[in-house]
């Protein structure tokens, strides 16, 4: 059910001068459940084909990964095609899913590299975290966010909350499935803003003011430990997120007089509740050779916790990119503090002292 407002509060909730989010990005589950043809897109032969010739031609050439460029990939038939699923994920629903990359029983350089060129033709990939991993791996490391408060939960097996990655868009590639879970949600931001501005337009304007956010010990050069930003931001037209209720909950750590307030509290968890509400929420499951692209101001993401295979050749094991792609939004000032750069194809990512970007190939 939908949140709705208690009708024996006392005092109206003020009146706002926020207007509901129009267009494709405000979407209900339902309606992506009944059109599951409109945002899944099957690679045919001739693709799939496209694919696997570059990937030879790259290999041959010795290029490695963190140097290949789209003109480096070339998909003659399949390259418009990815024009058109991105312009659908930055200006339409926000999300699609890719079906068909090649990638069972094939050695990771291989579907590392077919991933990899696919994902040039979306946009320049981001570094993922300090390490400069511009290819991320979503595997069990073994670590606790219970024992390690800088933890990054795509390193366990633990339930990931709805969130937003720092990049324009986050793409996924299944390679392989967990045992049992590990199912991926989505929702639209833009729905939960909508219907939050029908039911608590109060708590709506509390979204739109800063709260601190934990940079969980990946801190850019010159900046603090945390950082402060509205989770809805309005400019040039659009409302972008930016969203991680662990982060929020988490960069309390470094604050002393200036707590989360009751009204802080009433406003995220109506949020949180919005997120997972099934009317809105949509889940996903994925299988090998399934790539998920995200539109990070217009969606949030989750995961459900998993129990893995013991045997290391089965592990659950995801490849990731952090895009950032012509053609993308205008954002506000304040996304300097999360992308550090505002120019639209070369924004997004984590970039610290020691970073040094690479692409690795096995998770660590």
């Amino acid at each position: 059910m939908l949140a709705t407002h208690n009708a024996a509060t006392e005092t109206p909730p003020p009146m706002t001068s926020r207007r509901p989010v129009e267009g494709p990005s405000a979407w209900f589950a339902a309606d992506m459940r009944a059109r599951q043809d409109e945002w899944t897109y099957c690679l045919s032969p001739t693709e799939v084909a496209e694919i696997e010739t570059a990937v030879r031609e790259v290999r041959a050439r010795g290029l490695e990964l963190a140097d290949t460029r789209a003109e480096d990939f070339p998909l003659p038939t399949l390259a418009p095609v990815l024009r058109q699923l991105r312009d659908e994920v930055l200006h339409g629903r926000g999300f699609v899913l890719l079906r068909g990359m090649p990638v069972e029983n094939r050695p990771i350089a291989e579907s590392a590299t077919a991933y990899w060129g696919v994902g040039a033709h979306f946009g320049k990939a981001r570094s993922q975290n300090a390490k400069g991993h511009l290819l991320g791996h979503v595997y069990d490391l073994g670590d606790s966010s219970e024992t390690n408060p800088n933890v990054r939960s795509y390193a366990t097996a633990e339930r990931q909350n709805f969130h937003i990655d720092r990049c324009d868009v986050v793409a996924l590639l299944c390679l392989r499935r967990a045992k049992s879970g590990g199912l991926s949600a989505l929702v639209s931001s833009m729905t939960m803003h909508n219907v939050m501005l029908e039911r608590r337009p109060d708590l709506l304007e509390r979204l739109y003011q800063p709260f601190a956010v934990d940079r969980r010990g990946e801190v850019p050069e010159g900046k603090g430990p945390y950082y402060e930003a509205p989770i809805y931001n309005e400019h040039d037209g659009t409302v972008s997120v930016i969203y991680s209720r662990q982060y929020i909950n988490s960069a309390q750590r470094f604050l002393e007089a200036r707590r989360l307030t009751p009204e802080d509290h009433e406003a995220l968890v109506m949020f949180n509740q919005l997120a997972a509400d099934p009317e809105l929420c949509l889940d996903m499951s994925f299988m090998p050779g399934d790539v998920q692209f995200l539109h990070n101001h217009t969606i949030l993401h989750a995961r459900t916790g998993y129990e893995d295979w013991p045997d290391i050749e089965r592990k659950r094991h995801l490849l990731r990119l952090w895009l950032s792609p012509d053609g993308a939004r205008p954002l506000p000032p304040v996304f300097t503090e999360v992308y550090g750069a505002l120019t639209i194809g070369d924004r997004g990512g984590i970039i610290c002292k020691e970073t040094r970007l690479h692409a690795p190939l096995e998770p660590a």
